[in-house]
């Protein structure tokens, strides 16, 4: 199969559906069985899946140790992964290592332990990415939650399950302009 047939048909494959294991490190994927669904999952000659779709959520990780190189062992082309459902576990941060899946389009991090709405930040370098859950992490609770996910991510089209209108991309750019100060241009001193 050729790349170009691999990345027409792919998107219509089933996801590889590790939700609902227990599983507590990406390790832990290499001995489970992924869960069947209505349609079975085509997989290379070397036996790694054809899919663009992880779903790891309901499970009990604390954290994204090794899930490139576990990703890579189990995905023929995991660099054309545009699907990761990691809701429901015990993440208390976005690790960076997602930031590496540039065709990334849906990132489901909702029911986790997040803390800090910066961690936002990391997900501005996902150029495809255009649909993204968060609700039900300790950031919710932030003020100017949404506000913030919208100005630091002005691609996404879907947050938390609902579309970003007009009005919300209007609000998010008012609240930015009355809560997030512009970086100081720092004059740098010629020391002679």
């Amino acid at each position: 199969m050729s790349k170009e047939d691999y990345m027409n048909t792919s998107v219509q494959e089933p996801p590889l559906d590790f939700s609902f294991r227990s599983i507590h490190i990406m390790q832990d994927l290499t001995s489970e069985e992924p869960r069947t669904g209505l349609r079975p999952l085509r997989h290379s000659k070397s036996g790694k899946s054809l899919t663009q779709s992880l779903w790891l959520n309901n499970n009990v990780l604390a954290d994204l140790k090794d899930f490139r190189h576990v990703v890579s062992l189990l995905l023929e082309h995991p660099e054309n992964l545009a699907w990761i459902d990691l809701s429901f576990n015990d993440l208390i941060s976005i690790d960076p290592v997602l930031t590496t899946f540039f065709n990334l389009s849906v990132l489901y991090l909702h029911g986790n332990s997040i803390q800090r709405l910066g961690e936002v930040n990391k997900l501005a370098v996902l150029p495809r990415l255009r649909s993204l859950t968060l609700h039900g992490n300790p950031i919710e609770e932030e003020k100017g939650y949404r506000q913030y996910v919208l100005c630091t991510l002005p691609r996404i089209t879907t947050f938390d399950f609902s579309g970003v209108t007009k009005a919300d991309r209007t609000t998010a750019e008012v609240w930015k302009r009355m809560n997030i100060k512009p970086k100081k241009l720092r004059i740098k001193q010629n020391t002679l």
